[in-house]
């Protein structure tokens, strides 16, 4: 059983001092959110600013949520819906083209639960390009999406999905190729 008395945060497990995260959390919580829908640049301008890798002509709406911009690359003309979160407590790593729809949910840590002080991990994932994650699609630490594959709307990814295939359910596999 865990014991969370014993729970240490990993020394630089944030990347960052926690002032610096407070200052993110407090620019998400103002400029980012609350700019205007059609302000894609300025909000790639934040982001950059905080130390994330944004590609060209990048789409990020002003519902997502980004924990760590610094672990975080987005590449070229690739879009993130309303209410995406990306739990970059690890590093997450979007391609080109990609597209995250909708209230997605992308989670690059988790917890050891067989030791009792019940350790923090991360584990990268990356979306490679010209992938669609359908809505609200959970991807879990340590996941690959391959180049060219759909994730269909609820689903949840818990292994990595092969380049162009169309993948959903609970647990996400593969159903046909991408046409």
């Amino acid at each position: 059983m865990q014991n969370l008395y014993n729970f240490k945060l990993p020394e630089g497990f944030r990347g960052k001092s926690m002032v610096y995260v407070q200052l993110w959390w407090l620019v998400q919580a103002t400029l980012f959110r609350c700019s205007p829908q059609f302000a894609y640049n300025f909000r790639a301008f934040l982001l950059r600013l905080f130390g994330a890798k944004v590609g060209l002509k990048t789409v990020i709406r002003p519902t997502a949520t980004i924990t760590y911009p610094w672990k975080v690359e987005i590449g070229d003309y690739s879009w993130i819906g309303d209410d995406v979160v990306l739990y970059s407590l690890g590093n997450i790593k979007i391609g080109a083209n990609v597209v995250i729809s909708q209230r997605s949910y992308l989670c690059a840590a988790d917890h050891d639960y067989k030791q009792a002080d019940f350790p923090i991990r991360s584990f990268p994932i990356i979306v490679e390009d010209q992938a669609w994650l359908a809505t609200d699609v959970f991807v879990s630490p340590g996941v690959t999406i391959g180049h060219n594959s759909v994730i269909g709307a609820r689903s949840s990814v818990f292994k990595s999905m092969p380049a162009g295939m169309v993948c959903m359910g609970s647990p996400c596999r593969v159903v046909k190729k991408r046409e």
